[in-house]
């Protein structure tokens, strides 16, 4: 918490999730016990999809302190030097966000157990790591992608971004036990007594007062009752792009029309929800010939067996989030990639697609990284607590299913490499004799969020319609409000959205410190 830690200001954090997870969560394989279930999050079903066959994809998002890093599967993944010079040139070059700008905001938080160059930290307090535990399968598509063309990459995050590697983690030693390393344990629990910082957790933000242009106070439910505090300074929302947009939209601040379709005076007419993106994926899901990877090492004598392991040596798969590889590439053939292959050593088999039974085996999941396509978000009513209208529109450019498709005919390749390709027993889905009809029916039945909801609030210029914020991350139109979250992406990076969700906050704390 910079703003506290390097620039003395007097903060109050309002949480709607609890003040921390469990002793489960904070071990690096933890999360994969709560990937389905509401203890952490809020589930986010999205708006029928017609291009997908009418399914209506479920979105989960963080309710915990710590958001998003407190219940993620810990991958640091900062994407491409090109991301951020768009971004650069989108703002005209103002308000600092190139590339070599953002670069000090990653490198000053981390302290990675591995490099220290240019593009790494050791100082910092959120500590990176690579798994402490890696199985034959994701050795075998190490080697198998090799045999292909691509190059081994050590460090994703370094000069280029394109190769296959092992992926970098948040998670590292703290004390005996290798754990993960959340905004909460990172920026948050060395602040512990400090008077500047104030904490409430279970609060729900219901709204912001704006009077005249300019944020009043904030309203949010408490233990039943409902408060309102006054910001002496600046109120900074981080409230993820779903609920960002949400609480802009229920503050009289987004698009007029919509708002006044729900009785809302308008404070200021911003495209609000408009710029919807998030990183979209496909599998391709194989048998193996014997045992491999993870499948049933979370149940029964070996979940046990690996507990005591962990318990015992801070060893095995317990020091894994199990997603240990991916291979970063272009189907065209590019120089910049445009596709994540993640690599996980498990069959997993979505009962309303497949009757099959999970086995051992491997998924392929195609994640495209620069979505052509553009979703919203809108109000489903004015109980603050009711969940917005989420339309992610997976496929609604054809471009991204042309993409997926030729990832999918890639991860195939991939599979019957080397001795990976040595191991498969059978392709489980798609199907080795699927047609290309039944291949894009296979992607609307299959799609899934890679869980980086980013865009409802971009940065813009003055002169841009499209800009929901300033440069400098304030509220066009309304004084004492900035978003700091990664709603305020123009477009979104290519690669997981944690490590630049920091870098947003590392930014913005500056920005508010120099009154910029």
């Amino acid at each position: 918490m910079r703003l506290v830690h390097d620039f003395g200001h007097r903060v109050l954090i309002l949480e709607r999730g609890p003040r921390t997870t469990n002793a489960v969560m904070a071990m690096p394989a933890g999360y994969m016990k709560y990937l389905a279930r509401d203890t952490f999050l809020e589930m986010h079903q999205t708006v029928p999809q017609p291009q997908l066959g009418g399914r209506a994809p479920t979105v989960p998002v963080a309710k915990a302190l710590g958001g998003g890093s407190a219940v993620n599967a810990m991958v640091y993944m900062r994407g491409q030097r090109e991301d951020y010079d768009e971004w650069s040139d989108r703002l005209g070059g103002e308000g600092g966000w190139s590339y070599d700008e953002l670069l000090p905001h990653f490198t000053g938080i981390e302290s990675n157990a591995i490099f220290n160059d240019r593009y790494h930290g050791v100082d910092g307090q959120l500590k990176v790591s690579f798994p402490a535990h890696i199985c034959d399968t994701t050795e075998d598509f190490l080697v198998a992608a090799q045999a292909l063309g691509h190059r081994f990459n050590p460090d994703f995050n370094g000069a280029e971004q394109a190769g296959v590697g092992i992926m970098q983690h948040t998670y590292g030693q703290w004390g005996r036990y290798r754990r993960r390393s959340d905004a909460k344990k990172a920026f948050l629990d060395p602040l512990d007594g400090d008077p500047r910082l104030s904490i409430i957790t279970e609060a729900t933000v219901t709204r912001l007062v704006i009077e005249k242009g300019v944020v009043q106070a904030v309203e949010y439910r408490h233990r039943g009752e409902t408060r309102r505090v006054t910001a002496e300074r600046e109120v900074l929302l981080a409230a993820g792009s779903y609920n960002s947009a949400k609480l802009l939209m229920l503050s009289g601040i987004g698009p007029a029309d919509h708002l006044r379709s729900h009785d809302i005076a308008v404070a200021a007419d911003l495209p609000v929800g408009s710029n919807l993106q998030d990183h979209h994926e496909v599998p391709v899901i194989a048998s193996t010939t014997g045992r491999s990877g993870y499948f049933g090492q979370d149940k029964g004598w070996p979940m046990l067996r690996n507990g005591l392991q962990y318990l015992l040596f801070n060893s095995g798969p317990v020091t894994t989030t199990g997603i240990e590889a991916c291979l970063f590439y272009d189907p065209d053939g590019g120089a910049r990639p445009t596709i994540q292959l993640y690599c996980a050593p498990i069959v997993y088999l979505d009962r309303d697609v497949s009757s099959a039974r999970p086995t051992w085996g491997v998924t392929l999941t195609s994640c495209l990284l620069r979505p052509r396509a553009r979703g919203t978000v809108r109000l489903r009513s004015l109980d603050p607590l009711d969940r917005p209208l989420v339309n992610s529109n997976f496929f609604g450019d054809p471009d991204d299913l042309r993409l997926t498709l030729a990832s999918l005919a890639h991860a195939r390749q991939v599979l019957a490499a080397g001795p990976l390709g040595r191991k498969i027993k059978e392709e489980l889905l798609p199907g080795a004799g699927a047609s290309d009809e039944d291949l894009v029916k296979f992607c609307g039945q299959t799609v899934k969020t890679n869980y980086h909801p980013v865009g409802t609030a971009p940065m813009g210029t003055d002169g841009d319609a499209r800009a929901v914020v300033d440069p400098q991350l304030r509220v066009r139109g309304i004084a004492g409000l900035r978003v700091i979250d990664c709603s305020i992406m123009p477009q979104i990076v290519s690669g997981n959205t944690n490590a630049p969700a920091m870098a947003i906050g590392s930014k913005a704390a500056e920005l508010v410190a120099m009154g910029a």
